[in-house]
């Protein structure tokens, strides 16, 4: 019933904790040791996540506890766990491990668990070759459920399905639909990481731990000999479990996002591992170098700008770093402000022009998010400066924000800092060029294709519709005749190229009712009556209302309109 191992955990506290007081270095008493141990041991039961994100906290960020030394009482920071030095901890490893189900008698035996300092840390699911990967996930869900081994699960931080040739990976309380697989881009060292693992699963084993596993599984001693190849099992495990990667996914790669626990994708740690590598180096104007990160939507962008702000606020040689992030709409700016109040992060929301001001001349390391409208009026109001190297600025939609004057005051503002730009559209070569601005793309990038790939998005599947219109030339001519007489040929020409445009073509009153009777007729035919609705997007304001219009008078279809606030950003005026 107590799925703690408390010999391991006890000497563990002693050995990775000490007290450093007036130049003096002393251990904790027993009664702290033993103190700590119950604060983990006996924490209330408040349901699987709320409960589980109560011990996260508590390993994660310690424990106070009250020791007088030299005749002085303090309280002094307690950790169950090493984060900085892993090798410092202790891992075990247990299989079947036998745990006493609620109200009853019965227990459920997890194929796997791995502890660290005696905190069960990972469970893992594993499968015969021939059975889905899929039966290991329901199965360690089924696990969590209250009736059944949820106090095992609410010290865990990670959660594997295996089988030979297939694994997925999640956190506790995590829904089927969003267990992933977990891939390693191939960088400079991919093949030298592959030879490192073949070395690891072709070592000779002990002969103690031979007979062990022998004797547990009913195998043959000679099953253990001879070499083989590295299985895609193996590749998850090394790249999930070996004990510095599981101790950083948790601290620094895991999140609760409204009571929801998140650990994260592949590609949000590969692209925040190469941004920290990134902006630790200078260039010669002594700005730390930034860049463009480029992962397409629906692939988590906002968690990742929490997990990267997370992870600078966690860099021991960025020693006060500040984070401004910077949005273009101001649903996106509390959109994500929310998310990261929900994610535990306190973020100041810059209300105008002159709150940004008096945010920015605090000077003390935290977050704030602003609408980038606000840095020109900011700038207006006074002309201050900030030319810190250790500000941060994460610009969302950065390939919508990059230019004008809007930019340009927040670069005044911030002639030194780090900038580094977050985009889910794909980058056209032109793009590409103008992101110089921020710097290098950081790899690995995330594209549509891979997210598909993943599963982390739905393909979207394009049918291109033609709608026939005729058109009476003699009547056309006539019309443009009358209402350009007076003028030259060059300017009559002028106003044909105009008027020819797609884009003048588009709004023209009979091309949008010929559309909306051909969308109606459309949808009567294959989707009324199913459930499901459409969506149109017209060019502008003023053609969605027209189409509305004509969308209604048709009859066959009911519509309402949409319409965001004013597009503010410079040169999209037209789009109103």
């Amino acid at each position: 019933s107590n799925v703690l191992l408390e010999n391991i955990l006890r000497k563990q506290l002693k050995e990775i904790n000490r007290i450093r007081y007036k130049g003096g270095e002393y251990l904790f008493s027993e009664e702290n040791v033993q103190s700590a141990i119950q604060k983990l041991k006996n924490i209330k039961y408040d349901g699987l996540l709320k409960t589980n994100e109560a011990i996260y906290d508590l390993i994660t960020l310690g424990t106070a506890m009250e020791q007088t030394i030299e005749g002085d009482s303090k309280s002094f920071n307690m950790n169950y766990i090493d984060w900085r030095n892993p090798g410092r901890n202790k891992f075990h490893v247990t299989v079947e491990y036998s745990v006493e189900r609620s109200r009853s008698t019965e227990t459920a035996r997890p194929d796997i668990v791995l502890f660290v300092n005696g905190i069960p840390f990972c469970v893992i699911e594993c499968k015969a070759p021939q059975i889905e990967v899929e039966q290991a996930v329901s199965q360690s869900i089924r696990n969590q459920n209250d009736d059944y081994i949820p106090k095992l699960f609410i010290y865990s931080q990670m959660v594997l399905a295996l089988n030979k040739n297939s694994a997925m990976y999640a956190t506790t309380g995590t829904a089927a639909k969003f267990w992933g697989v977990w891939k390693e881009p191939q960088m400079d060292n991919g093949e030298r990481e592959f030879e490192k693992l073949a070395a690891v699963v072709n070592q000779p084993l002990a002969e103690d731990v031979v007979a062990r596993i022998s004797s547990t599984f009913d195998v043959k001693p000679e099953a253990f000999t001879g070499t083989r190849l590295v299985t895609e099992q193996d590749k998850s495990l090394f790249s999930l479990c070996r004990p510095e990667r599981l101790l950083e996914l948790a601290w620094k790669f895991t999140v609760f996002d409204g009571g929801i626990k998140k650990v994260a994708r592949y590609q949000q740690y590969f692209v925040i591992k190469s941004t920290l590598n990134r902006v630790k180096h200078f260039d010669s104007t002594n700005s730390r170098k930034g860049g463009v990160i480029w992962h397409t939507q629906g692939s988590g962008k906002s968690l990742t700008m929490v997990m990267l702000t997370r992870n600078l606020a966690l860099a021991p040689k960025i020693l006060n770093p500040r984070i401004v992030l910077v949005t273009d709409r101001d649903d996106l700016d509390k959109q994500l402000g929310n998310t990261f109040a929900a994610c535990g992060l306190e973020a100041n929301r810059a209300t105008s022009g002159r709150n940004l001001l008096e945010l920015v001349a605090e000077k003390k390391s935290g977050i704030i998010t602003t609408h980038i409208h606000k840095f020109d009026k900011a700038y207006t109001v006074k002309k201050c400066q900030d030319e810190l190297a250790d500000i941060f600025i994460l610009v969302d939609e950065s390939h919508r924000t990059q230019f004008g004057s809007f930019s340009a005051r927040m670069r005044q503002m911030f002639p030194h800092a780090c900038y580094l730009g977050f985009t889910g559209t794909p980058l056209l070569k032109k793009e590409k060029n103008n992101f110089t601005k921020f710097g290098e793309l950081v790899e690995p990038h995330y594209s549509i294709t891979q997210a598909v790939e993943d599963g982390s998005v739905v393909p979207l599947l394009y049918e291109g519709r033609h709608v026939e219109m005729t058109q009476n030339q003699t009547a056309v001519d006539l019309w443009f005749e009358r209402h350009t007489q007076g003028l030259t040929k060059e300017q009559q020409a002028d106003l044909k190229r105009k008027y020819a445009r797609a884009e003048m073509l588009n709004k023209a009153d009979q091309v949008i009712y010929m559309r909306a009777f051909d969308i109606s007729e459309h949808f009567r035919s294959n989707w009324q009556g199913t459930g499901f609705k459409a969506q149109l997007v017209a060019p502008n304001k003023a053609s969605a209302l027209k189409y509305n219009a004509y969308l209604n008078e048709i009859s066959i279809v009911s519509s309402e309109v949409v319409i965001s606030p004013p597009d503010m950003r410079e040169g999209y005026e037209e789009t109103d």
